[in-house]
């Protein structure tokens, strides 16, 4: 029997099926998100940071019609690129070329599909598509008293079904095995895992699973999706503060609606794991098989929204708000237009104890208005007292903020050079109601250095032969002591910015990578860092490492 809250979900999936319905028109395509990591992203923001194509790149994933889109358009002004982006340009039609020819009946097992790429799978007629490709990795990392070993195993797959529908699977198992494994990633850029718990306690072996999944529906000017993924927010070269892709790939609906060329609406309700166990409702399960107790964990939710504004080619100014909330899911939250703090402050009746935690962000992205840059910045308020903004004694301003520019061919085609500043305050990401924090599986959403920490980044990328991208990155990062919850609610005035026990290390990333043939890539990197900021989330932390690896669907 269906709960409330379930009862409320599926009438609002039903409410927004009707509304596409009632807009549908002509169609040209249907929504499967791609892989932000993979190359062709990088690409993309190039061409967009040289004015040769309009990128929404600060909501993430981006479909595999935005790049064909996007691809198509570069084909239409292909003067504009030089030799090797010409050679690129190519390379990526071939895997993105499905929106752009007729489909014919045909089914094939390891061979190549109608637009020359190589597939284990491929079947479609005119209403229906499917891609089915085995996901292979494999990694060595090893540098002074560490040797680990990576294996990954999985499939892919992805299609469409009529005009409207698209759907994709994505998993993978990974085995991680030899000395000094990192299992708990926290302070550090890679994506979080929910650990297989090894049962002889070895710690040689690692093992976690990566899933990823939707189903979507495209209608005029918008979609919606019912996924599993991770939904990314901003942007940033080493860490977004508003949403990121620290935390592992949780339930979401997702909608995109473009009413206007200058106006772009997006919503997400996700489902995050808090991880904390709920004990009123946990109970006995009548045996004392591996412990006693049924576990729950405490429902955690959240939901975001932004207006997106494109006054001028090339520039984008956004506002937005998030709310985590717990306990249940509330309908409220389930209204795309909502203005979520003044719906909780309304619903919780003004109690602390009884509400939610809710966010203000704000962005603006400047793209080739000086030529070849790209200047952004992002502000995100976790609270603020407005009325004592510049009064020391009494000021809450719990924000975050990061700004950056990049100048793309200086000195050399295919030469960009970036630098980026990012500041979190004390505080932000954290609440006196644990289950409310900014955190899905105990990791963060946001940027993984956390509360009262800065960090300065500055990278060269260059791509010396089509398809071969390298990147050299320094970080310097400071951080500060986690600030109390008592001191959070009570001190006046608040600790200040990095006031206390401040820790600092500094970072040097050398990696290069090269896409032999589409989704087959080979990679290696060298990281050398000094300074260990909280040595006890980073016991696996070494003075340089080297790692090398080939993955076929990474």
């Amino acid at each position: 029997m269906l709960t409330n809250n379930w009862k409320h979900f599926f009438r609002f999936a039903t409410l927004l099926f009707s509304l596409t319905q009632f807009y549908s028109g002509d169609l040209h395509g249907q929504i499967v998100f791609e892989n932000p990591k993979l190359p062709i992203n990088i690409f993309l923001a190039r061409q967009a940071q040289k004015g040769n194509i309009h990128l929404t790149d600060f909501i993430l994933p981006m479909s595999r019609k935005d790049i064909a889109f996007n691809l198509f358009t570069l084909q239409d002004s292909i003067h504009k690129l030089s030799t090797i982006e010409k050679q690129e340009l190519a390379f990526y039609l071939k895997e993105y070329t499905e929106f752009n020819l007729n489909r014919t009946d045909s089914i094939l097992f390891f061979k190549k599909d109608p637009y020359k790429r190589w597939r284990a799978f491929s079947s479609e007629n005119d209403g229906f598509q499917v891609r089915i490709d085995p996901v292979i990795g494999l990694e060595t990392i090893q540098g002074a008293g560490k040797q680990v070993f990576k294996v990954s195993n999985g499939l892919q797959l992805w299609g469409h079904m009529g005009k409207k529908i698209g759907f994709q699977l994505y998993f993978t198992d990974i085995l991680e095995s030899g000395t000094r494994i990192d299992t708990i990633r926290q302070f550090n850029n890679e994506t979080g895992i929910v650990r297989f718990e090894n049962v002889n306690k070895d710690a040689k072996l690692l093992t976690y699973s990566n899933l990823r999944g939707s189903v979507s529906y495209e209608f005029k000017n918008g979609s919606i999706v019912l996924g599993n993924d991770q939904l990314l927010w901003g942007y940033g070269e080493n860490g977004r503060i508003v949403m990121s892709d620290k935390a592992p790939a949780y339930p979401f609906v997702r909608l995109d609606y473009q009413p206007l060329k200058w106006l772009k609406f997006q919503y997400a309700h996700t489902w995050l794991q808090s991880a904390i166990v709920d004990s009123a409702r946990s109970y006995p399960k009548g045996n004392t098989i591996y412990g006693s107790n049924r576990e729950i964990f405490v429902s955690k939710f959240m939901a975001t929204h932004s207006l997106n504004f494109f006054p001028v080619e090339g520039l984008s100014l956004s506002v937005g708000e998030s709310i985590v909330y717990s306990d249940k899911m509330d309908l409220g939250y389930l209204i795309p237009v909502m203005i979520f703090k003044a719906y909780d402050q309304i619903s919780s009746r003004y109690n602390i104890n009884s509400g939610s935690n809710g966010q203000f962000f704000f962005q603006a992205s400047s793209r080739n208005h000086i030529k070849g840059m790209h200047l952004y910045g992002t502000l995100f308020i976790d609270e603020i007292r407005g009325s004592e903004v510049f009064n020391r004694s009494k000021s809450r301003n719990q924000v975050g903020y990061n700004t950056g520019a990049s100048i793309t061919d200086l000195f050399l085609p295919y030469l960009s050079l970036g630098v980026e500043y990012t500041r979190i305050n004390p505080f932000v990401y954290q609440n006196l109601i644990p289950a409310q924090s900014y955190t899905s599986q105990n990791y963060l959403m946001g940027d993984w250095i956390g509360q009262n920490a800065e960090r300065l980044t500055a990278w060269l990328r260059y791509n010396p032969l089509p398809r071969l991208n390298t990147r050299v990155r320094l970080d310097y990062i400071r951080k500060g002591e986690d600030g109390s919850l008592e001191d959070q609610y009570y001190a006046e005035p608040q600790p200040g910015f990095l006031s206390s026990k401040v820790e600092s290390q500094k970072q040097f990333l050398f990696e290069a990578g090269y896409e032999l043939i589409n989704n087959l890539h080979i990679r290696a990197s060298y990281f050398k860092q000094a300074g260990i900021i909280r040595p006890k989330l980073q016991t696996s932390a070494i003075p340089s490492e080297f790692r090398f690896g080939l993955s076929f669907g990474f």
